[in-house]
């Protein structure tokens, strides 16, 4: 009933406030904040009642002399919202009494109240439930008051409690359960005293937070309709004014940040000013048109996206495809190394069974030879041995015939009986295949490296520029006999009067100081170069012309060659004789980046840091040859890599 009355006497005030005439409005305030705190006073009398001090220091805060406020609406509900601040603190001790119908174990209003002896109140099923654990010492204690008995209680239901608790659910405002206690990441209400309930909104005029209890008058009061409620924060300070501890209601457009309405007067006047709201319109406008953005390139992002993975399929499909058919290419290969190896030792083997036959035919004849030539052996030693003249006589005429040593031609052997020369050209034939299959091996390498998705980014740092470094060679062949060729030939400085005894050579530029090297690029390369004096960096297809004195042979008249000239104090491209200038300065040493799959061709200032100078895009149609022009009294040396570092 008393909450009920403090309700309608908030209630009360906001009407009468609200229909005071402007000027009587400010004055309302003390009175009001008076009557308010010598009412919070009374309420709290008692031996636990706040001390005369807390009470002082009420009354100081709450009841600022009139002077010292400004009569805008703004201050009067500030003011006023302090008034009824005071009379929910009114209201909060008997907030505070409903704590005897909370259970102190499950902390919730009693369910199926009991009252044990010691004169504490729980649910049923909490009081159970920490009993059952005591019956294996059979000692029961109160959870609270430690009380213990013996034997164990028998729990009656308290109807009594039950009524009033039914009462309380229906009529009376109940207190926050306690899963609504401010935790340490929540925003306390700033109304709530004691144990602070969690709050759930935050008042802009009032600028207080509040739990749900205490946020009920902005929801039930016509007085509170007007006041803005937006979702509690722990960030609400920012919302307010550092200075003035006001409400940030105003935006500065002069200087780009929320301000109040007394900066507006102050370190602000005269900017450019318009409401926050206002100024949130129009920054939504721009939100509007930045969404869209994103959302442009979203589906951009996304198109590219299913590209690559699409990509990604097509790859996987045609690396599929391509390892299939590497892998029935390389089994024929396989076979057909299997199939000369067959005939190779087939042909081995019928030569053996060849030369074998004719020996063994030799053999045979030369066999019965000796065996016929024993058998007259022994008829002219039994001849020999006979004593008949007669005899003798008769069987010397038939048995004298000597051997006929011409019946078979004597055997021609081969000293060198051996397979050797075979053996030999079988393993050069293996060497061989080892260099053509590594050869072509190389080639294809080349070529799978060329199959990607994304093309790799071009460097930023020296760092990543070095690891493409290609060292290159100054050709001989190619340099005009102005220039002299030195520290194998990766320098090259202009002679003064002098000739160089160059040999006579169809690559030889005959007019123009220039140079090319032996390399022909084609992939991802880079170098650099240290010049000094008047130099020309500069790449060409092979075809350049060599002799006369045209645009056709110098480095960039042409459109088979591009160039960067330098001197000691300009710097400019040209290609197919078109001159850009250049406005970075160039220093001493020059990088050169070739992307030739992307059709890139950058030339780079080198210091400390790295400074693009030109970027060309091109098809390039041929390898790219490095070259360059030597201007009087002028050289450039080729850095190896491990010199650029």
């Amino acid at each position: 009933m008393v909450i009920l009355v403090m309700y309608l006497f908030k209630t009360y005030l906001w009407k009468c406030y609200s229909s005071l005439p402007g000027t009587l409005k400010s004055r309302s305030v003390k009175m009001l904040s008076n009557l308010c705190v010598t009412s919070h006073t009374g309420l709290y009398s008692g031996p636990n009642s706040p001390s005369d001090s807390e009470h002082t220091n009420s009354s100081i805060n709450l009841a600022t002399p009139t002077s010292q406020f400004k009569e805008n609406e703004s201050d009067l509900r500030y003011h006023s919202a302090q008034a009824v601040f005071v009379c929910n603190k009114m209201a909060e001790p008997i907030l505070k009494d409903q704590d005897p119908f909370f259970c102190s174990i499950c902390l919730d209003l009693l369910k199926d109240p009991v009252t044990i002896h010691c004169g504490h109140s729980y649910c049923m099923g909490c009081i159970n439930g920490c009993w059952d654990q005591d019956d294996l010492k059979g000692v029961y204690s109160c959870p609270q008051c430690r009380h213990t008995f013996t034997p164990r209680p028998v729990l009656n239901r308290s109807t009594v409690l039950v009524e009033v608790v039914e009462k309380l659910k229906r009529t009376g405002p109940q207190a926050s359960p306690a899963h609504c206690y401010a935790g340490p990441e929540d925003v306390e209400c700033d109304v709530c005293t004691g144990r602070k309930y969690k709050a759930v909104k935050y008042c802009l005029v009032c600028l207080v937070s509040y739990c749900e209890t205490h946020l009920q008058p902005h929801y039930d009061s016509l007085a509170f309709k007007k006041h803005k409620l937006v979702k509690a924060s722990t960030q609400r300070q920012e919302k307010i004014c550092p200075h003035h501890d006001k409400l940030l209601e105003v935006y500065c457009c002069t200087d780009r940040q929320c301000i109040c309405l007394l900066c507006v007067m102050d370190e602000h006047k005269g900017h450019d000013t318009v409401s926050v709201a206002a100024e949130r319109t129009e920054k939504q406008k721009q939100l509007g048109k930045i969404q869209q953005q994103y959302h442009q390139r979203i589906q951009e992002m996304e198109k590219e996206v299913q590209e690559l993975r699409q990509a990604v399929k097509t790859l996987t499909r045609s690396a599929q495809v391509t390892v299939d058919a590497t892998d029935r290419i390389f089994i024929e290969l396989i076979r057909s190394i299997e199939r000369r190896r067959s005939e190779v030792k087939e042909l081995i083997r019928a030569q053996e069974r060849i030369a074998g036959s004719r020996v063994q035919g030799l053999l045979d004849r030369l066999d019965q030879e000796v065996t016929e030539m024993k058998r007259r052996d022994a008829e002219l030693r039994q001849l020999s041995n006979t004593e008949d003249h007669i005899y003798f006589l008769q069987s010397f005429q038939s048995l004298s015939v000597p051997p006929a040593s011409e019946a078979l031609p004597s055997p021609t052997f081969n000293p060198h009986i051996s397979f050797e020369r075979v053996k030999k050209l079988v393993s050069g034939l293996k060497v061989q295949l080892d260099g053509i299959c590594k050869e072509e091996i190389d080639k294809i390498s080349e070529n799978v490296m060329k199959v990607q998705i994304v093309r790799p980014l071009e460097p930023k740092t020296r760092e990543e520029f070095l690891e493409y470094s290609y060292e290159l060679t100054v050709d001989p062949n190619t340099a005009c006999g102005t220039l002299h060729l030195s520290e194998k030939n990766s320098k090259v400085t202009w002679s003064e009067g002098e000739t160089q005894a160059y040999p006579d050579h169809p690559d030889r530029f005959t007019h123009y100081d220039q140079v090319l090297c032996r390399e022909g690029l084609s992939g991802n390369c880079y170098w650099e170069a240290e010049l000094r004096g008047w130099i020309t960096v500069a790449v060409s297809y092979v075809a350049l012309v060599r002799k006369g004195e045209g645009n056709e042979c110098r480095f960039g008249g042409n459109d088979q060659s591009w160039s960067l000239e330098c001197s000691p104090t300009s710097c400019s491209f040209l290609h197919d004789n078109v001159k850009t200038k250049i406005r970075s300065h160039c220093t001493s040493r020059v990088g050169v980046y070739l992307d030739y799959k992307a059709g890139t061709l950058s030339f780079y200032s080198i210091s400390k840091k790295v400074t693009l100078l030109h970027r060309v895009n091109n098809t390039f149609t041929e390898p790219l040859y490095p070259g360059f022009g030597v201007g009087l009294e002028s050289s450039v040396r080729i850095m190896l890599p491990m010199q650029s570092t």
